[in-house]
């Protein structure tokens, strides 16, 4: 029988097919899901469809009912052989095909086959993070997935992006703080149903909330998704895809969900090598010769540290790079099945409030598989300061960048923003990034990152900078209400030169000011006067006022603090400034702060 005459005869209601009477209820039910199938799946293929007819209970032998199976395949994949294992069903009978992958009886009792698309069976979890007090003051007023990255981007949508061309579209994003942005950016950027879902797809941001059940905000990770639980129970899956959400790295989840399920492993951890700069950030881990985890560590110090190192040879690095890394770091990414996932929350440890600090060290002591997955791409913890500096500007690197978002088998998706080209007169531009909708006139801009609606005016020099660009353009009245007060508008005005700094979004940055770390200062804390510096990275906050606007006297503790002298002429003079700035003022006025809201 051909797929369109199956198609026609279960159109026709309740017909004769083949000379035997059927009921069409069944066939379109099997014809819809092969159909969704298809869609959900683009890449596959229909490689059998058959029809068996069988007497139904209760009557005559001429009198059947229909039921059809299909096999599909990726195009262009071998087809792997089935082997026939009887499965429970929720009517008592037992019947089914499977693939080959090995499966427990906790898979088999649901009624999802493994044959099934990761989409049906696999809920992906994103976890917002903390306050975000390492990354500070980007996550002042937005919480961390929501931190603007590479231009046109923000850092969820990397997660969401894996997610998707992974074929999973059911995803929700756990966050606590400063979720205000963090919520408008998913709604515009994911809320429409087109393109990549199916009518079950979604993107949804689940906020800390309190309840009877629950009288208490998220005090951890694991605690914010035991207190969802309820929520992620009603979904009819295999397994919970967990993530993070301030990652830079490109992934095909289905391989970490097959090699998950091939081995029947209760949870599976996504695994790095690491060095020893960086191990004691990470939750360490040692695994034997079947990729069994079978010590975990988070965050180890001193002896303990020590203690976690390992032949990194096992994991395919030569001598050399297994000596530079001898650890095997926690990427926190997990793929978790769902009956375990709630006995370890729900039952065995109730207080448990971390992931990697006690829900995976509790799960191998209990005797639970927890798995090793080895991924050998590139991968960033965006955590710190200087780690998305870095992360930024090696979208930059020649001849190829750490990252890139360009590759056409596995975009990265984010808001669209009906922005119109770049416009760039007279300018030098070197090694950089520059993002949608910008004015850019005579000036010099080298290995940097340019934000969306960024405006750098006649002069000015950018040096190993991140420009985070402006949420809104300012009209000429909104520039009329900025003028009257001496306020400059946002953007970057003529003759500035800016090095080594983070100019975050809608920061109003005057004529002729200098913002250079000298002296090379790593630490300071100057909230008030605009600004922050970490690991050496000048970070200006968002909405700040830089060169002009307030009178001198206003603006001189700052300069004081950072050890700026002063001549009867009121002009800051020294001869070893910590931050070198041409103007006086550095600080945040209430005008560009309240004008900012009303455009937000």
């Amino acid at each position: 029988m051909s797929f369109s005459d199956l198609f026609v005869a279960a159109s026709r209601g309740d017909q004769f097919l083949g000379g035997l009477r059927t009921t069409s209820k069944n066939l379109l039910h099997s014809l819809a899901m092969a159909i969704n199938m298809r869609i959900a799946a683009p890449n596959t293929c229909v490689s059998t469809i058959s029809a068996s007819l069988s007497p139904s209970a209760g009557q005559k032998s001429c009198c059947h009912a229909a039921s059809l199976s299909f096999s599909f395949h990726a195009a262009g994949e071998k087809l792997l052989p089935l082997r026939r294992r009887n499965l429970p069903r929720s009517d008592g009978t037992t019947s089914g095909l499977i693939s080959a992958s090995a499966v427990s009886d906790d898979y088999c009792s649901s009624n999802i086959s493994l044959t099934s698309d990761v989409d049906s069976s696999v809920v992906g979890i994103i976890l917002g993070g903390g306050a975000g007090t390492r990354l500070y003051p980007l996550t002042m007023k937005r919480a961390k997935p929501a931190v603007p990255f590479g231009a046109n981007y923000r850092l969820i949508d990397i997660p969401v992006s894996n997610c998707l061309n992974s074929s999973i579209s059911k995803i929700y994003v756990l966050t606590q703080f400063n979720s205000a942005s963090l919520n408008r950016h998913v709604s515009r950027a994911y809320g429409s149903n087109t393109g990549m879902f199916t009518n079950k797809g979604f993107v949804e941001v689940l906020a800390a909330q309190r309840s009877r059940n629950t009288p208490t905000w998220f005090e951890g990770n694991a605690d914010a998704v035991r207190q969802y639980m309820w929520l992620f129970q009603q979904h009819n899956v295999m397994d919970y895809l967990v993530l993070a959400g301030d990652h830079l790295y490109r992934m095909d989840y289905r391989g970490f969900i097959t090699a998950h399920r091939k081995v029947d492993a209760d949870i599976t951890v996504a695994a790095v090598p690491t060095d020893e700069k960086r191990a004691t950030a990470f939750g360490l881990m040692k695994m034997d010769d079947e990729g069994r985890v079978i010590e975990f560590a988070e965050k180890p110090e001193g002896e303990k540290l020590e203690s976690m190192k390992v032949d990194t040879t096992i994991l395919g690095l030569d001598d050399e790079r297994a000596k530079e890394m001898p650890y095997i770091a926690s990427m926190g990414i997990y793929v978790i099945r769902k009956r375990a996932l709630k006995q370890l929350l729900l039952e065995k440890f109730r207080g448990a409030n971390d992931f990697g600090g006690e829900l995976i060290p509790g799960a191998i002591n209990v005797g639970m598989r927890v798995q090793a997955y080895l991924f050998d791409g590139y991968w960033e913890d965006i955590g710190t300061i200087e780690s998305f500096y870095n992360a930024n500007l090696g979208l930059t690197k020649k001849p190829v960048p750490n990252f890139s978002f360009d590759d056409p088998s596995a975009p990265i998706y984010s808001q669209h923003r009906c922005l119109p080209p770049s416009k760039m007169v007279d300018v030098n531009v070197t090694d950089s990034i520059i993002g949608e909708g910008c004015i850019i006139k005579d000036c010099k801009i080298h290995h940097s990152v340019v934000g969306p609606r960024s405006c750098i005016s006649k002069g000015v020099i950018i040096e190993d900078s991140i420009i985070m660009g402006a949420d809104y353009y300012e009209s000429e009245a909104d520039k009329n209400i900025l003028a009257k007060q001496s306020v400059s508008p946002i953007g970057i005005r003529e003759f500035s030169v800016i090095k080594r700094a983070i100019i975050d979004k809608n920061a109003h940055i005057g004529c002729n000011v200098k913002i250079i770390n000298k002296d090379n200062v790593q630490e300071a804390e100057r909230e008030t006067c605009g600004y922050y510096i970490k690991s050496g990275i000048v970070t200006v906050i968002k909405d700040a006022l830089i060169g002009g606007g307030l009178s001198t006297q206003l603006a001189l503790p700052c300069y004081e603090e950072l050890g700026y002298k002063h001549n009867n002429e009121n002009t800051p003079t020294t001869e070893k400034p910590t931050l070198a700035l041409t103007t006086v003022e550095l600080t945040t006025t209430a005008a560009a702060n309240k004008l900012s809201e009303n455009k937000a």
